[in-house]
């Protein structure tokens, strides 16, 4: 997962180099190192781009900030039409350091591949609206039901965002996209549907002459997995709590999958740790592919040698 460099000292090393995290993503040879840290270490079969889902809302010149132990905080919630109204536009020439980012690793990277990152329009939308992280999204919920128009203005607006972040990364030379909807979770399959999906299926369709593959990714998302891969992706990822062979049979048998290993399981000692990856393994042999990854994001006190001896295993068997 994306945040692989967290538990890496060589990380925290750099990031005391810098003021925030934004300002991080802001400075390409950076990002660059940072992206490369978890390849170099782990011997990982691809990188994934260092960076935030708030990262397009910045450079667009909305209100927001990492703020650490919290998360993103955006300074003017949008609550009403004509606060998204209001919202500027993301030109290409405003994440120029994020492309130069993508060119400066693929030089780097060589044969290995680059996955680009983007967050989709659900979850930027909930910062958005939240003002901030939140565990009920009560304010997103409220304007969803209350406002339908004001919500699909919102979403649509995001969507175009999103696109022009990662047709940036894809000119650039990333070799996947992947679309992060982290809180989808928070949501049942029909409004999923009904709020959701067509703005998700509308980045992914955005993408589709480009030609590489696309990675749809939530947390929580075990009752949504149909409905996601329905937006038009051609990987979903998988959190842990549903296994790769059930996720398959709700997903469908054309999609290749990622996941699926519980963060938390790499505190349980190595014989645990073992019997986990070969049981994922063994699980995800019923899709047409298979990424083998954690489900979700690596915890900051994880021991980074275990990390390691999971892609050996996976390499080996």
């Amino acid at each position: 997962m994306r945040q692989a460099g967290r538990s890496l000292p060589e990380y925290r090393e750099l990031r005391k180099q810098t003021s925030s995290m934004l300002a991080a993503c802001r400075e390409p040879e950076l990002v660059c190192e940072i992206t490369l840290q978890p390849v170099r270490r782990h011997k990982v079969d691809a990188a994934v781009l260092y960076s935030d889902i708030v990262v397009p809302l910045a450079a667009a010149g909305v209100g927001v900030e990492i703020v650490p132990g919290t998360g993103p905080v955006v300074a003017s919630p949008i609550r009403d039409a004509a606060a998204v109204a209001a919202l500027p536009a993301l030109h290409p020439e405003a994440v120029e350091p994020v492309a130069q980012a993508v060119r400066l690793l693929v030089g780097e990277l060589g044969d290995t591949p680059l996955i680009g990152f983007a967050g989709a329009p659900f979850t930027v939308a909930s910062y958005l609206v939240e003002g901030g992280p939140s565990r009920n999204h009560e304010r997103t919920k409220a304007l969803m039901y209350s406002d339908p128009d004001t919500w699909h203005a919102l979403l649509g607006h995001l969507a175009e965002m999103t696109l022009t972040f990662l047709r940036a990364q894809l000119a650039a030379g990333v070799d996947a996209v992947q679309l992060f909807d982290s809180w989808a979770g928070a949501l049942s399959e029909r409004d999923y549907r009904r709020f959701v999906l067509p703005h998700s299926a509308a980045v992914l369709a955005g993408l589709a002459d480009a030609g590489v593959p696309r990675i749809h990714f939530g947390v929580g998302t075990g009752e949504l997995l149909g409905a996601m891969a329905s937006a038009g992706a051609d990987m979903v990822g998988v959190d842990w709590r549903v296994p790769l062979d059930e996720a398959v049979r709700r997903i469908g048998p054309d999609k290749a999958v990622q996941g699926n290993l519980d963060p938390a399981v790499l505190f349980a000692g190595w014989p645990a740790v073992e019997g986990e990856v070969r049981r994922i393994l063994a699980e995800g042999r019923a899709a047409p592919g298979h990424v083998f990854n954690l489900g979700h994001g690596v915890l900051p006190e994880t021991d980074p040698d275990v990390l390691t001896r999971i892609v050996e295993l996976v390499h080996t068997l």
